[in-house]
């Protein structure tokens, strides 16, 4: 039968069943997000959501995760132990129940967790499909029980192993290497997650334990996180990096119509808002009902006040929602029996009833705060006003540059190269590095779909600038004109029309050195500060151009590494003398011809981009505030700290 036949015989012996842990290992991505980085995390994180279920249902307080040396993960909780009895429906061992079947679990029993950290409520069987060898013990009732599976099939039922005094959960799993793209845990996005829910659960003891990584006495590489303050010191955390407004946090912790609500929230002196929300654990970066609550609270309590106090007597430009948080830092978290997601994500809370509960608690919270605080309360009421007023400066700058973009017809920055594709998902824009490195990429691109646009020198650092300054400048006024989206409206001053993107390959190419960096740097914080709409859709990238050229007569290699380098040396000097072979390092984009660039760095068939993402949104927020912020302490802690990882180039 012929692959069109086979197409066309479509009877009722192609419908497939996929029994049990299947399906996971058939569409893991429908269950995880993805089979990357992100994908290889999120295993960790539903081991550990268990045990934080414990310690939310007041059964667990210390949490220990391990970093074993050949990658997989062990999680032991002294919380109650997975119950290990016969399930009378299933007639099996619960702890089999819970390790083999999709959808099994406590979580869904409200009697014995009200609430749960699970988003998807796919738990540790999913983790259980997607691991070469995954091995469950479980201390309780006096007895130590185990049991052991490969890709989610019991090895052998149950067993009792030993007697032990102490109760708890101990998981140990090795992702499967034929599922994922990579297997090798960074520590640091563990650590961050992992010192977030410490946060989250004040009084609980989270270590991670990294056995790959030893010091000089063989011992290996651990941190605690545990918090008393939770939101409190969550907050002030977050804000480490930037100077004070005021040296309180004001902090708000009780249940309203019955759904637990806690939330911190404190003002520095720069211009940008961090606002983290969280639902049951879960981070929410795209808002929903408990964010809206947070701002109406804050909005009209701020606003009263401001009113009553005459400060706003003289002012006549009206005051938003925008200018109430300009340099606010707050956390919020809700406890929901019955979270509902939706959003792109599915990290957008809906439940219409939490709205009303987080509003009364900040209004309660922040009211009490600014009759007893007078004068931190001037402060902030003054920056408000102040924000309003570079609010109305930032709206005629945007207003003149729509204009001008009017009177010039296409609107297009002068320097921009377009492309000729006018589908935004065919095309890519490069935003180079100068004048000279853009007129090579001008010349090596692949003028069909690849746009570019020069950017002369260093761009504005959003991270200092008001925000009329920004929209002032020539750089930022050329990237968003370039990109075609709306700078804002007068509802929504960050608001970003993205149906009229032109590119949905954004790429920043800049040289290959400190100050190439530095642009970088400089770019990516004001994607993240006034664009990160487009970070989240997977819009932005990185270029790497290659480091080096190793050529020995008519055969030339590129290099993008030091290693890379030695090898491609070691491979063409042969038998030969190593002055034979020549080494050119690329210090800058246009020290490559036209050609070279398109082979090495513009090419989609061999150039290799990375992708920009966020996966920890309070974590970014506080690196952009410690690199590219006023605060210098900080920043010279973490150039000393990494300095070893620096290598200087002779």
């Amino acid at each position: 039968m012929s692959e069109a036949e086979k197409r066309d015989n479509y009877s009722a012996d192609n419908i497939q069943v996929l029994e049990g842990l299947e399906a996971v290992r058939k569409r893991p991505a429908m269950y995880i997000g993805d089979v990357g980085l992100k994908g290889l995390h999120h295993l960790v994180y539903e081991v550990v959501d268990n045990s934080i279920d414990e310690a939310l249902a007041g059964y667990c307080n210390k949490i220990d995760v391990y970093i074993n040396e050949n990658n997989s993960i062990t999680v032991i909780d002294n919380g109650r132990g997975i119950p290990t009895a016969m399930h009378t429906k299933e007639k099996k061992s619960a702890l089999e129940v819970v390790m083999t079947v999709l959808h099994a679990g406590g979580k869904f029993d409200k009697d014995t967790y009200k609430v749960s950290g699970g988003l998807h409520g796919v738990g540790v069987s999913c983790v259980n499909a997607l691991s070469t060898q995954l091995i469950a013990t479980v201390r309780r009732e006096g007895k130590i029980f185990r049991q052991e599976y490969n890709i989610g099939k019991p090895l052998y039922d149950v067993q009792i192993i030993g007697e032990s005094t102490e109760t708890g959960t101990e998981v140990t799993f090795q992702p499967d290497a034929s599922i994922f793209d990579y297997t090798e845990y960074n520590y640091d996005t563990l650590a961050a997650r992992m010192r977030e829910l410490a946060f989250l659960n004040k009084g609980i003891t989270i270590s991670l334990t990294d056995k790959r990584n030893l010091d000089e006495n063989g011992k290996a590489f651990s941190v605690s996180f545990h918090s008393e303050g939770g939101l409190k010191e969550f907050a002030q955390y977050l804000d480490r990096n930037r100077e004070a407004l005021i040296n309180d946090v004001i902090y708000f912790e009780g249940e309203r119509e019955g759904i637990p609500v806690e939330v911190s929230l404190t003002y520095n002196t720069s211009y940008t808002e961090n606002i983290q929300a969280y639902v049951n654990n879960i981070n929410t970066h795209e808002g929903g009902t408990h964010l809206s609550g947070f701002r109406r609270g804050l909005t009209n309590t701020l606003k009263k006040y401001a009113t009553d106090s005459g400060m706003l007597a003289k002012e006549k430009i009206e005051i938003d929602g925008d200018d109430f948080r300009e340099g606010l830092t707050a956390v919020v978290s809700v406890k929901v029996a019955e979270p509902q997601f939706e959003g792109q994500t599915k990290t957008k809370l809906g439940n219409r009833e939490v709205t009303a509960p987080v509003s009364q608690a900040v209004s309660e919270m922040l009211s009490a705060y600014l009759e007893e605080h007078p004068s931190e309360a001037r402060l902030i009421v003054e920056k408000v006003i102040l924000a309003a007023r570079a609010r109305h400066a930032a709206r005629k700058a945007r207003e003149m540059v729509q204009r001008k973009n009017v009177l010039a017809g296409s609107g297009l920055p002068g320097k921009l190269a377009d492309c000729s594709e006018k589908d935004p998902a065919m095309c890519e824009i490069y935003f180079v590095e100068g004048d000279s490195a853009g007129g090579t990429a001008k010349q090596g691109r692949d003028r069909h779909f690849q746009a570019i646009l020069p950017l002369r020198g260093k761009i504005l650092n959003v991270e200092k600038a008001m925000q009329y300054k920004i929209f002032e400048n020539e750089e930022i006024k050329n990237l968003y004109t370039a990109l075609g989206v709306r700078i804002g409206t007068e509802d929504d001053s960050k608001a970003l029309n993205l149906e009229k993107l032109r590119y949905h390959k954004i790429i920043i190419m800049c040289d290959a050195d400190v100050d190439g960096s530095h642009i970088e740097t400089l770019i990516l914080t004001f994607f993240f500060r006034y664009m990160k709409e487009l970070i989240e859709h997977g819009y932005i990238y990185i270029a790497t151009p290659p480091l080096y050229q190793v050529k020995k007569g008519n055969k030339s290699e590129y290099a993008w590494n030091d290693d890379m380098r030695d090898r491609l040396i070691m491979e063409l000097k042969g038998g030969g003398s190593e002055s034979s072979v020549n080494v050119q390092r690329y210090k800058g984009l246009g020290e490559m011809n036209a050609e070279q660039l398109w082979e090495t760095t513009m090419n989609p068939e061999s150039r290799t981009l990375r992708q920009v993402t966020i996966e920890n949104a309070a974590e970014c927020d506080q690196i952009f505030s410690m690199l590219m912020g006023d605060d210098v302490p900080p920043r010279r802690e973490f150039i000393e700290r990494n300095a070893k990882y620096a290598k200087i180039d002779a």
